[in-house]
């Protein structure tokens, strides 16, 4: 990466995807970004599950939390929009002050995921995790070279 980015990441709830993107993000990134993460329509917490499963991989959501993207749009002067799931792209304003970049991430919503069954329920979480650690990954490596 050649310059310092600042990435907003956009999501319906800013619950679940956008969340862990921000962590990761954040994560592999490291000094090279300043990121953030926001919602059109922001839950009142991040999803337990998300918490949970970020955990797991030794990344804490500590000090993270559901924002509304109107607290960054015209405020901060994001470089990359990063939307990550298909209403945040259709809805979300199509032009960002400053933004030299806007990516669509479409990822899987694992807290729409329905079922009786508590394990496949953890599980895609998991499986949502780990798409999206390798989107950011594959993104960084391209984006440094």
């Amino acid at each position: 990466m050649t310059r310092k980015e600042t990435i907003l990441v956009i999501c319906t709830h800013n619950a679940c995807r956008s969340q862990m993107a921000e962590a990761y993000l954040r994560q592999m990134g490291g000094d090279a970004v300043d990121v953030m993460s926001a919602g059109l329509q922001p839950s009142d917490e991040i999803h337990e599950l998300t918490v949970a499963v970020m955990n797991e991989v030794g990344l804490t959501l500590e000090g993270q939390h559901p924002s509304h993207i109107t607290d960054y749009l015209g405020k901060v002067p994001v470089t990359t929009v990063i939307t990550v799931c298909d209403r945040a792209e259709s809805d979300c304003p199509t032009t960002w002050p400053g933004a030299v970049e806007r990516l669509h991430w479409p990822f899987d919503d694992p807290a729409s995921y329905q079922t009786d069954d508590p394990a496949a329920q953890i599980e895609k979480f998991r499986e949502v995790r780990e798409a999206i650690r390798e989107k950011v990954a594959h993104w960084l490596s391209q984006t440094s070279s």
